[in-house]
This record gives structure tokens, C-alpha cells and sequence, in this order.
């Protein structure tokens, strides 16, 4: 090895050779990495922030009076709410029941009533000959327009595709065909043609077997409807009674702790909101009764006396309509009875209808309550008594051949007492019996409504006075702690 000379020059230092790169080893991230945060928390429901909230709330005073005034003015608000709903829907039934399904009740009977009448009618026009008198004549008329005209009102009050929509167009269709036969019957009976009679007994099984059976469901049915409103009107509204209870009492727990915690022994809010409270649930229950008393004396002593007294008129209409009859076939139509022997077929039913004429007195004898309504009723039993023993006699003298003598004793002539003197009294008593108890109908179904009106619209306003009282009450005990 030779080493360089002093003063020379030394040789160029030369570079260490490279280390081979070695790649950085991953290792743990640092403690305040992103990838080292925790994950954000699931956000909260509203109704889970919200009742925490209010928990938060419930462990102040101020908080605890918030919640409680909130809750007393809901409970006011909901009770004033409620008795409105539950009234207004008791009212309008009550209004229904004056003004509407009751009215509608009367009109179906007075179809019912004026077809009966105008078969009689008929009948006894047919009986006379050309002794009709021009009263008979017009009756018939009359009874036939009253039916037209009765039916037009009931198709308009009717609901549409409903069962009694079904039984006026029916009866409006039977209506004219049983007239054009009784104008057949007249022509055919003035000609003096026997084939009269027959069209008359073909216009009287067309009335007794289609037009009065689709009367009396007409009537039926708005009995029904009747009855039905009054289920509406009358039952009581314990719900809504039940909540007045219930926040009367809250609101004087209410005043009960605001007495404890402060001393003070009246809260203007509170009270007020107590006292508007306390008149809704005393007007709603002393209301309530009140018209619900009238309305079922409405229908004790009205609905009632009217079905019997209706049905009644119908039987005595039926009865002469029968009695003109057994004159008219002269023992043509017969009836077997269970032993085998036969009777005269409209004599029968005579008889029949004058069984429910005498129930029917009975019974509204037993349902006048004063002597405007027992008078007609008894008038009316007294002429039906006569009339029973003037058809006696009528019938001897047809059985024993006498045809003439019958005749004068059932459309009348010289010197007779006729039955249809009796009919007549009889129709004209039940009649007025009708008009009173159809007053006293209106009467106490009248006091009924009455006692209504105004309830709904009362009840919620005093309720929303009450709930601002309750508020205001509340308030003012917060205004305390600011």
C-alpha cells in the first residue's frame, strides 16, 4: 500500500453505497385520528326530546303549573266539545220528531184514512143509484185528491230507493186504476147493468187486498221512523256528563293545591273556569231532563193516543165499507167457518172491524188524561153502540128478503134511522178526539225542543270562557316566579 507523498494531492472521498429502502411498517393511528373517533349517536325521536323535555319540566313549579294549566284547558275545551256534539244531535232528533217523522206518521195514516173513506164512499154512491146525493159524490172526490196529494207530500220527504219510496209508487200507480174502476162501476150501475156491481167488488178487493195493505206499511214504517228519532232525542248524554264531572273535579283539585302550597283561598281564573264548567254540566243535565220528560210525555200521551185512535178510525172506516157491501153482492161472496157453515163474506168482516173499533175506543178511553180528550172518545163509543144495533136490525130485514127495507136502514130513506147516521157520528168524534191529542202533542214535543235550544251553542262558549279562565289562573301563579 503506497500512501501519498507530503504536499501532494489526496484523492477524491468516495460515497457510502445505498441501503436498500425498506417500507414504513403500518402501526397503530394516533389516539386523536378520525379513524379512532367514536361514531356519532342515532338522533332522537321528536316524541322522545319532547317528553323528556316535559320531565325536565315536571321537576320545577313553574314547569308542574305549565303542564297543569295545559291539561285543564284540553279537559274544559273537550268537555264543551263533547256536550255540544252529544246536544246538537239530541236536538235535531227532537226537531225531527215535531217537524218531520211525526207529521209524516199523521200523513201516512191520512192516506190510509182517505182511501178507506173513499171506498166507502163509493160504495154507498153505488148503494143510492140516482138517489146519490151530491155530498156523497164530492167526499168520494175529495178523499181521492186528499190520498194524491198526501202521497206527493210523502214522496217528497221520502229518501231515495228506500222502502216507503217503493210503497208510494205503487200506491200512486194503483191510484188511478182503482178510480177509472169505480167510473166504470157508476156508468155500468146508472144503465141499470149488473155488471156495475162487479166492477164495484173488482175496485173493492183492489183496495182491500193491494192499496190499503201498502197504506198501513206506509204508515208502519214511518212509526218506525218515528220511533227511531225518538231513541235519538231522548237517551241521556253520559259522556259527555260524565267528562263535566270529571273536569269540574280537576279544576277544583286544581284550586285545592294552589290553596296548600300558597295560602291564598281563591285563584279569579280558576274560579271562574270552575264556576263556567259547573253551569255547562248543570245546564246539560237540568236540560237534558227536563226535555226528555216533555218528550216522553209526548209520546205517552200523544204518539200513543194518536196509533190508537188512527187505528180505530181506520176500523169504523173499514166496517161501513163492508156494511155497504154485504148490500152490494147480496150474499154472492161467502166465508166458510171452522164448523163448516157459511156466512155472508163482507158481513164477516163487518163484524171483524167492529171488534177493533171497540178495542180501539177502549183503549183510548184508558189513554185521555183529561176530559178534552175522554168526551170525543166517549161520543164516539155511544154512536158506535147504536150503529151495532141499527146494523142488528138492517140485517134481519135483508136476511128475511127484504132488500129495500135493509137499504133505507144502511144509506137511509123515509122515516129510517140509517147506520151511516152512526158512521158519521162516529168518524166526526174520533176526528176530534185526534185534533187534541195531536195538540198535546205539540205541545209537550214543543217544550221538549225548547228546553234544547241554545244548549249546543252554550256549551262551547262556556267551555272556551272557562279554558282562557283556566289559563289566566294559571298564569297568573307563573307571573310569580318571574
Amino acid at each position: 500500500m503506497t500512501y501519498p507523498q507530503q504536499g501532494g494531492v489526496a484523492p477524491a472521498a468516495q460515497p457510502a453505497p445505498a441501503r436498500p429502502a425498506v417500507p414504513p411498517q403500518a402501526g397503530p393511528p394516533a389516539p386523536d385520528s378520525p379513524s379512532r373517533r367514536a361514531p356519532a349517536p342515532a338522533r332522537r325521536t321528536a316524541w322522545a326530546e319532547g317528553t323528556d323535555r316535559v320531565r325536565a319540566a315536571a321537576t320545577t313549579e313553574p314547569g308542574r303549573l305549565r303542564i297543569m294549566g295545559a291539561l285543564l284547558a284540553l279537559l274544559v275545551v273537550a268537555f264543551g266539545a263533547l256536550a255540544s256534539w252529544q246536544m246538537a244531535d239530541r236536538s235535531a232528533a227532537a226537531d225531527d220528531v215535531l217537524n218531520n217523522s211525526q207529521p209524516l206518521s199523521s200523513d201516512a195514516a191520512d192516506i190510509y184514512r182517505s182511501l178507506a173513506d173513499a171506498n166507502t164512499a163509493a160504495s154507498s154512491g153505488f148503494l143510492a143509484g140516482s138517489r146519490e146525493t151530491s155530498a156523497t159524490r164530492d167526499r168520494y172526490e175529495k178523499d181521492i185528491r186528499t190520498a194524491a196529494a198526501k202521497l206527493v207530500k210523502a214522496a217528497a220527504n221520502a229518501e231515495p230507493d228506500s222502502p216507503s219510496t217503493r210503497t208510494i209508487a205503487e200506491l200512486n200507480k194503483l191510484l188511478p186504476e182503482y178510480k177509472g174502476l169505480i167510473e166504470r162501476a157508476r156508468a155500468n150501475n146508472r144503465q141499470g147493468y149488473p155488471l156495475g156491481g162487479a166492477y164495484l167488488r173488482y175496485a173493492n178487493d183492489k183496495m182491500q187486498q193491494r192499496m190499503l195493505p201498502a197504506a198501513k206499511d206506509l204508515y208502519t214504517k214511518e212509526n218506525q221512523r218515528l220511533r227511531a228519532d225518538y231513541a235519538d232525542a231522548t237517551p241521556y248524554p253520559w259522556a259527555a256528563i260524565g267528562l263535566g264531572v270529571v273536569a269540574v273535579g280537576a279544576l277544583l283539585w286544581a284550586q285545592r293545591r294552589q290553596y296548600r302550597r300558597t295560602n291564598r283561598v281563591l285563584n279569579q281564573g280558576l274560579v271562574a273556569a270552575t264556576a263556567a264548567s259547573a253551569v255547562v254540566l248543570l245546564w246539560l243535565v237540568a236540560g237534558h231532563s227536563v226535555a226528555r220528560a216533555e218528550l216522553n210525555s209526548s209520546y205517552d200521551h200523544g204518539v200513543r193516543s194518536l196509533d190508537v185512535l188512527h187505528d180505530a178510525r181506520i176500523a169504523s172506516l173499514n166496517a161501513r165499507g163492508n156494511e155497504n157491501l154485504t148490500l152490494v153482492s147480496r150474499g154472492a161472496q161467502t166465508k166458510e167457518l171452522p164448523d163448516g157453515s157459511q156466512v155472508d163474506l163482507y158481513d164477516y168482516d163487518f163484524e171483524r172491524q167492529m171488534g177493533s173499533l171497540t178495542s180501539g175506543l177502549s183503549k183510548a178511553a184508558d189513554l185521555a188524561d183529561d176530559e178534552a180528550g175522554a168526551r170525543p172518545v166517549e161520543a164516539a163509543t155511544a154512536s158506535m153502540k147504536e150503529w151495532k144495533d141499527r146494523h142488528k136490525v138492517a140485517r134481519e130485514a135483508d136476511e128475511a128478503g127484504n132488500f129495500q127495507d135493509a137499504l133505507d136502514k144502511v144509506i137511509g130513506g123515509k122515516e129510517s134511522k140509517p147506520t151511516g147516521e152512526c158512521f158519521d157520528q162516529v168518524d166526526a168524534s174520533l176526528y176530534r178526539a185526534l185534533t187534541q191529542e195531536q195538540k198535546e202533542f205539540r205541545q209537550s214535543a214543543g217544550n221538549g225542543l225548547d228546553a234544547m235550544t241554545g244548549l249546543p251553542v252554550g256549551a262551547a262558549v262556556l267551555a272556551v270562557m272557562a279554558a282562557a279562565g283556566a289559563l289566566l289562573g294559571i298564569g297568573r301563579r307563573l307571573s310569580e316566579y318571574r
